[in-house]
């Protein structure tokens, strides 16, 4: 059979289509050998290869031949199940990936925002239980300053004059820390600061301002907001709680191939490889 002829199979009931190339990929697979007609117990049926297997399952079974990658719904339960039927089907690097049920399953993330108000400026702490995630969510957040005159809250955009933008302070891997809003420099002059967060093109110098934007980016990254409370009242700083399941990132197989064996597989982040 060529790579290119289209196969059709029903299994359990469920119907699928695709390219012999793709059930192809692991060459001592019982699909591949099913091509060959070398599987008695895979019977072809009015052109269609029918297969007595679970039909629901094996859309991740195909899933994982177009990719190479393991990507698993976050509510998803049935690994057991699951390796079987990659068994089962001779797929033995994707089933030694379905036993590092650690690397699959989605993690719970803590993130919680820090916020104070003195006097013209608003101060930011956020910390993370990822470090992945702050480090991603710093790259998005940028803090500009300038010397502006008589600049205050009442002026929540930057003049024309050029700012500067400065490094957030980073403590640790975990945490963040910036600001905005206007302190007295000398005359009539103030330093400003201005906070933008990607992809919003805006400058922000307003604390609160600055803070629903942050809310509004968390939120869109898929945090819910857990708990609000005052960590204390003569600081006037308040604390925002949220979390977040996070799912792995798709986890990768590379494949080398020797004669006479089913492959040997490492699971890796990152882009798919496949070595020949």
């Amino acid at each position: 059979m060529s790579n290119g002829e289209v196969v059709v199979l029903s299994v359990g009931g469920v119907r699928y289509v695709t390219r012999a190339s793709t059930l192809q990929q692991f060459p001592e697979s019982r699909l591949a050998r099913m091509l060959n007609h070398d599987e008695p117990e895979f019977k072809l049926v009015n052109g269609e290869f029918f297969v007595d297997r679970d039909g629901a399952l094996f859309s991740y079974i195909m899933d994982f031949l177009r990719t190479l990658q393991v990507s698993l719904p976050t509510d998803f339960s049935d690994y057991q199940r699951l390796r079987r039927e990659a068994e089962f089907y001779g797929l033995h690097p994707l089933a030694d990936l379905l036993s590092q049920e650690h690397l699959l399953k989605p993690r719970l993330e803590i993130l919680e925002v820090r916020f104070s108000l003195q006097e013209m400026q608003a101060f930011f702490r956020v910390f993370g239980s990822c470090s992945t995630t702050v480090e991603a969510l710093a790259e998005q957040i940028t803090v500009f300053t300038g010397q502006q005159p008589g600049q205050s809250w009442s002026s929540p955009f930057p003049s024309q004059k050029t700012l500067v933008p400065l490094p957030l302070e980073r403590p640790s891997h975990h945490d963040m820390v910036f600001q905005c809003g206007t302190e007295y420099s000398a005359g009539d002059q103030f330093v400003a600061r201005y906070v933008s967060i990607k992809p919003d093109n805006r400058k922000l110098i307003n604390g609160t301002n600055v803070l629903g934007l942050l809310f509004d980016t968390l939120l869109k990254d898929g945090f819910r907001l857990l708990s609000a409370r005052t960590v204390s009242s003569e600081e006037k700083v308040e604390c925002y709680s949220f979390e977040r399941m996070k799912r792995p990132a798709g986890l990768t197989v590379t494949v080398n191939q020797t004669p006479g064996s089913s492959g040997v597989a490492q699971a890796r982040g990152g882009q798919k490889q496949k070595g020949k």
